[in-house]
């Protein structure tokens, strides 16, 4: 028999990968079984592990749809998600080492459904200990379900006590929730404002006439530091209220 599978696309034109599939017959007790294809794809996947692989990389490096994905892959988009979600879970979320040595993590929402129906916020929590490190860039930890203080708060509940411990810094928005997450679950972590949402605030905060103020500089979201220039009294004019 012959097995089907997406694989990665050729100049995004569909390709399908054939694998032959052997079977095999006892001639004594007549048991049949079939070739071990697993090197190729997971069982009963629709999706060859090259094809899954580019699959993963186009959304996460390359930032595309899922749609896009699907249509250079020539599946659905149920089956091009499925697989992903799957893919990015066994990866991410099913490897315990990814919680060792965090000591900085960074906590905000995200809007991942743009449709009426459903919840369309979750949580997301990274690692920034590698940014304040000076090591390489952040690393995505978790993503939860919904947008509230439980649900931070759940989380933090849920990682044993040396994670807990560990955690000297938690960097956040202005959602007050998310601060009393942490200072119920590890109140000795400093919880700051990301400059990203010091360089939003502050924006909507300070007069818009006259000329910008220079210290509000572009930043990354999530990045660690002092915004470069950034200065108590330029706070305080602002009516900010001080770090």
């Amino acid at each position: 028999m012959i097995r089907r599978l997406a694989h990665e696309p050729l100049g995004w034109r569909p390709t399908v990968l054939e694998v032959v599939v052997r079977r095999y017959r006892c001639a004594d007790c007549g048991h049949v079984w079939r070739q071990d294809t697993s090197a190729a794809a997971e069982p009963r996947a629709k999706l060859s592990r090259t094809g899954l692989r580019w699959a993963l990389e186009g959304i996460v490096v390359a930032h595309l749809t899922v749609a896009r994905v699907a249509e250079g892959l020539g599946v659905a988009w149920d089956t091009a998600n499925n697989a992903v979600l799957a893919e990015g879970k066994r990866l991410l979320i099913n490897d315990p080492t990814r919680f060792e040595g965090v000591k900085v993590i960074g906590v905000d929402e995200h809007v991942w459904r743009h449709t009426r129906r459903g919840d369309k916020y979750v949580t997301v929590i990274i690692d920034l200990t590698p940014v304040r490190d000076g090591a390489g860039p952040a690393r995505l930890l978790d993503m939860v379900e919904g947008r509230s203080k439980a649900a931070f708060k759940t989380w933090l509940a849920d990682r044993d006590d040396a994670f807990r411990d560990a955690v000297e810094v938690v960097a956040m928005g202005g959602f007050t929730g998310f601060k009393t997450a942490a200072a119920e679950e590890i109140p000795d972590a400093v919880t700051v404002i990301d400059p990203f949402h010091v360089v939003r605030l502050a924006r909507s905060s300070c007069p818009t006439t006259g000329p910008p103020p220079t210290a509000l500089l572009p930043a990354p979201r999530g990045a660690m530091g002092r915004l470069p220039g950034s200065e108590r009294p330029s706070a305080a004019r602002c009516g900010l209220p001080s770090p």
